[in-house]
């Protein structure tokens, strides 16, 4: 038995060699490795603070930067635009086009208590065309009829609660309702680009903020922070996907959105400082 398997080692091994040589190289021609994302500087700040989930976005780079693997799809068929950096974003047509990330607990707050969410937000209109309830869009957000996470809002320049523009980001109870939210409303201008942050924190509590809060930044600096108890609100693990450009279909956001990044923590004044410096500088 020892000779006969010497003599089919020796026989074999040069043409299984071969085989083997050949069917890889049939792979590569057939299946070419993707892409690698050339990453930037800004890009390198962000993945140096550890994000759960980082879509630089473009029409042509859909993955996560994270090591998370939560890579996400384009519905429609958006444009690239420039981003301050240079960098490539997708242009949003605010009528049918939206990113979309499968559900998963690194997108949810329950996971740690904590959830950050960061992007690159230019809207090329004042008013949108899409809007909804009292004129605004969800640019951003996981949540759909009972299973209510988180979300980004931009109201109309006019709208019925007069809030003219105002950029906002909102924390639920999986039912829906009002939701525990902070805010900042400047003068937009059509084609602007805005650093825009949300902190919803259920874990630094205090006697002000007894079970947690929400805060908005812009541009880097804090400019509102809230109550999560005004609202009685206890962030749940819901099973919607995450969408950028809109929430759940019912409305849709014009213009540009970039370099998105989800955290488990609280990022700190000066990290959200150097961000929008490695983009602006």
């Amino acid at each position: 038995m020892k000779k006969y398997f010497t003599f089919f080692t020796r026989q074999h091994i040069s043409k299984m060699t071969a085989a083997v040589m050949m069917a890889l190289a049939l792979t590569t021609c057939v299946s070419p490795a993707a892409p690698v994302h050339a990453l930037s500087s800004y890009d390198t700040a962000v993945l140096a603070d550890n994000p759960v989930g980082y879509w630089p976005l473009s029409t042509t780079v859909t993955a996560d930067q994270s090591g998370h693997g939560l890579n996400g799809t384009f519905t429609g068929s958006p444009t690239n635009t420039t981003m301050p950096n240079g960098d490539a974003a997708p242009v949003f047509n605010g009528v049918d086009q939206y990113f979309t990330i499968p559900d998963n607990d690194y997108l949810e707050v329950t996971r740690t208590g904590v959830l950050t969410v960061e992007a690159w937000v230019r809207p090329d209109v004042l008013q949108f065309s899409h809007s909804e309830s009292s004129g605004y869009v969800h640019w951003m957000g996981k949540g759909t009829s009972g299973q209510h996470s988180w979300v980004a809002r931009m109201y109309n320049l006019t709208n019925q609660e007069n809030r003219p523009n105002r950029i906002s980001g909102y924390s639920f109870n999986l039912t829906g309702g009002l939701g525990a939210g902070s805010y900042f409303q400047d003068t937009v201008t059509a084609g602007q680009w805005i650093h825009y942050t949300l902190t919803i924190n259920t874990t630094n509590t205090s006697s002000t903020y007894p079970t947690g809060y929400t805060k908005i930044f812009k541009n880097g600096v804090q400019r509102d922070q809230d109550k999560l108890s005004d609202y009685n609100i206890v962030p749940g693990n819901g099973t919607a996907p995450m969408r950028i450009a809109t929430r759940d279909l019912a409305s849709f956001f014009e213009g540009a959105i970039g370099k998105v990044a989800v955290y488990d923590y609280e990022l700190t004044p000066a990290q959200l400082a150097a961000h929008y410096n490695a983009m602006t500088n």
